[in-house]
């Protein structure tokens, strides 16, 4: 058989017409019945491909062609691909086959010339360690029969793309073996709108329960071949599964071209166009796509029962969205995420550029600056490639080098995949690399601080460690997280942990939000109209300018509670002090000068004030979200610097005037243990409140009278301090008696083992640390919890 339909192909003809036009076939027949939208097409067999070399007698000539390739350093790659690409291309189709085409495609398009896309499927595609992405060719707005013909030619001839014969080279497979299926699909007019990929796992971490969502405007090849940054959306699968909001985070790209069909008298058949300024500035899809999208993605997943790589796309004339492609995640899926190699910088330099992290390792080396991959000279392990873009005529490159950087392109286009593939550190998206790096002068590249990469000028000192997450056990006193930064949350989340005891709201709120509150909610107070042009830049979407500041933090608070749910994440409400909230955009028209902020106006008195609490109701509003609409009712609340009961009751009642009523919907709120007062009198805060946390920082300067920033008094400071330990002692005590949970928050217990141990023989219920120092601290709960063991043990033989 020739060819087949769609209505015809299932996963079990991967041998016929490769992984691609299979998967197409598939999700055709058992998954459009379930709502997903899958357009029509029809795929040539591997018969088909066989039958033409031999009609032709070119296998023996192929072969002889592959025969010469210098398998060592791969200097004939570029001669050696031409050759045999020249050879099919200058072959003919027989009669039986070019009949068959041409009956498939009017069938396809009901006796009329329709406009197809016609896309490359090897037989040993996309195999659970192979993804073959981007290595054949597509060509897209394909119309009438010998244009069709033409595109299915040279997607024969795309077999021997110079990549592809590496990538077969790299991977094992025998180049006589492979066979080359076409499918040709009805064009989704995507040029009329916009089109994307998605993930059904998070491709930097491998987290599961993310579906990741890129898009531009146009067709979908500037977003695959990075030529443009993409607006991305992560979507939370336990949210789409529970019908609550699962949008946890949208970021918009700058989508500046558009790519779209060219007219019938240009030769090639898209182009690139300027994207209009509006456009750049809006999201592709509404919040309904992106959860239909989203759903379907979930089902293309369960259907294959492994995380899938899809590409999508919405068609301008109809509206409607169609999923084009779908294969299996080569990455992430395959392998143990037991085993965790942990990077660390251990000192920045100058910074040069940043832009979007493609895995976790830094890498040091020479920057070659390109524009091409034929300008290409020698390359080693310790050469950086930088450029403007990446398409996969690179490919072969990649496999030489030991880092890559680009102006363009976000976590989906196809040099991060192929980064991802060859555990190659990346940096894309970074918009003026090529101006800022200076070639050969020795780099350092940081992929381990999260999504954002940085690269810094000169040779960094780092250090590395490998560590096996099975040898690690979790005590029973709870051990959980300090996070601040939403970027780190889905690689921690594979830490041994019981959650997080501490998520500082402060850092979303100086990075992503950048806006003091009341800026926002008083924006015509503003003196200043610089700050007055800058609060309107950053909320140019928005009609309501505090929908602004609620959606930024919901999403960074969102981000870490789906990180780590279903388990407890207790997040602070803010606490900056009075001088930190004024370094806010707009912040210094509604602060108070104070000369000692540290003990002025902070934590729970600012939220029933007048001065802040209509931003403290933004700070409600944004938790609430989180927690009702999105469903991550794991998220917990926690007052800072309570100084006395009655505040505690002020705040308790401003936040059920402002939606979040303790008790309602699970709704836990406790508060730090940071005041002599809140140890005097624990048993009648816990009267009010769920749950103690002790900031031993403030605790200990408060009950020593030290600043503990101030450089002369600096070396007084020591949580082990006879004083403090008897103030940790007293709340713990009190917490039990009053039968509520209470756990402490801070670096001592890492740092010294003796301390852990006083907190274990206390009855602690829980210690928090920074992410650095967790797997020590575990260490330490270990030892302490053991020596307790023993010590009781002996205790009762005496």
């Amino acid at each position: 058989m020739l060819i087949k339909k769609f209505s015809h192909i299932g996963i079990t003809d991967v041998s016929t017409v490769g992984g691609k036009n299979a998967s197409l076939g598939e999700m055709y027949n058992q998954l459009l019945p379930k709502g997903v939208h899958i357009p029509n097409g029809f795929a040539s067999t591997s018969t088909a491909f066989w039958n033409f070399l031999k009609e032709n007698d070119i296998q023996r000539a192929l072969e002889n062609i592959i025969s010469r390739l210098d398998r060592n350093q791969y200097t004939n790659l570029n001669l050696i691909g031409t050759l045999a690409r020249n050879l099919i291309l200058e072959s003919e189709f027989s009669k039986e086959f070019s009949n068959a085409l041409i009956r498939a495609y009017k069938e396809l398009c009901d006796n009329g010339e329709l406009a197809v896309a016609v896309r490359s499927s090897a037989t040993a595609e996309d195999l659970p360690d192979a993804s073959f992405a981007g290595q054949h060719d597509t060509f897209l707005n394909v119309k009438g029969e010998l244009e069709l013909l033409g595109a299915v030619k040279k997607c024969f001839s795309s077999l021997y793309t110079d990549r592809a014969i590496k990538y077969r080279e790299d991977k094992g497979f025998n180049h006589k073996d492979v066979a080359l299926s076409v499918g040709v699909q009805l064009m989704v007019r995507s040029d009329k709108s916009c089109s994307g990929v998605g993930f059904t796992i998070e491709p930097e971490s491998g987290f599961e329960n993310i579906v990741l969502l890129s898009g531009v405007w146009g067709l979908g090849e500037n977003i695959v071949q990075g030529i443009v940054n993409p607006d991305e959306f992560y979507v939370f699968k336990p949210s789409i599964k529970k019908d609550m909001y699962p949008i946890i985070q949208k970021k918009l790209g700058d989508k500046k071209l558009t790519m779209v069909y060219a007219s019938e008298k240009e030769k090639e058949t898209t182009l690139n166009i300027d994207t209009p300024l509006k456009q750049q500035e809006q999201y592709v899809l509404t919040d309904n796509e992106i959860i239909t999208l989203a759903k379907w993605a979930l089902l293309i997943e369960e259907h294959y029962q492994k995380p899938m790589d899809i590409e999508w796309a919405k068609d301008g004339i109809t509206k409607e969205l169609f999923i084009t492609q779908a294969r299996p995640e080569t990455v992430h899926h395959t392998k143990n995420k037991n085993i965790h190699v942990e990077y660390q910088l251990l000192k920045e330099g100058k910074l040069l550029v940043k832009g979007d992290a493609v895995g976790s390792k830094i890498k040091i080396g020479y920057p070659v600056l390109l524009n091409s991959p034929n300008e290409a000279g020698p390359l080693t392990k310790e050469s950086i490639i930088v450029t403007d873009t990446i398409t996969p005529d690179w490919d072969p490159l990649l496999k030489k080098v030991g880092g890559i950087i680009t102006n363009k392109g976000g976590r989906t286009s196809h040099a991060a995949i192929v980064a991802r593939e060859l555990g190659v550190p990346a940096i894309v998206g970074c918009g003026n690399a090529t101006e800022e790096i200076v070639n050969g002068e020795i780099i350092t590249m940081s992929c381990a601080q999260g999504k954002i990469g940085y690269i810094y000028r000169g040779e960094l000192p780092f250090k590395e460690r490998k560590i096996d997450f099975t040898e690690i056990h979790l005590p029973k006193t709870e051990a959980k997280m300090i996070l601040a930064d939403p970027e780190n949350a889905f690689q921690l989340s594979f830490y041994p942990n019981n959650g997080i005891g501490l998520l500082r709201m402060e850092f979303i709120i100086t990075h992503s939000v950048q806006i003091h509150p009341m800026a926002l909610v008083k924006f015509e107070e503003i003196k200043d109209s610089k700050v007055k042009n800058r609060i309107m830049q950053l909320t140019s979407q928005y009609t309501n300018r505090a929908d602004y500041f609620v959606d930024k933090l919901a999403e960074g608070i969102a981000v870490i509670a789906a990180a780590f749910y279903p388990k407890e994440v207790i997040v602070r409400l803010s606490d900056f002090k009075t001088n930190e909230y004024a370094n806010l955009i707009g912040g210094s028209d509604f602060e108070p000068y104070e000369e000692n902020p540290m003990l002025g106006f902070r934590g729970a008195s600012r939220y029933y004030s007048d001065l802040y609490k209509d931003g403290f109701a933004l700070e409600c509003t944004a938790i609430k979200k989180v927690r009702e609409k999105m469903g991550l009712t794991n998220l917990k609340v926690m007052v800072p610097f309570c100084r006395t009961v009655e505040e505690g009751k002020k705040v308790l009642t401003v936040m059920e005037e402002n939606g979040l009523k303790r008790t309602e919907n699970g709704l836990e709120v406790y508060t730090m243990i940071e005041i002599p007062s809140n140890v005097i009198l624990a048993e009648e805060f816990a009267k009010i409140f769920d749950g103690f946390s002790i900031g031993s920082n403030d605790l200990t300067q408060l009950t020593l009278g030290i600043d503990r920033d101030s450089e002369i008094m600096g070396k007084l400071f020591d949580e082990n301090d006879e004083a403090a330990k008897r103030m940790i002692s007293m709340a713990i005590k009190s917490a039990k008696k009053s039968n509520i949970k209470i756990g402490l928050c801070g670096q001592a217990p890492s740092d010294f083992p003796e301390f852990a141990k006083f907190l274990i023989q206390e009855g602690i219920d829980s210690i928090s640390f920074n992410p650095d120092a967790l797997l020590q601290g575990i260490k330490n709960i270990n030892k302490a919890e053991q020596q307790k063991v023993t010590f009781g043990t002996a205790e009762s033989s005496k």
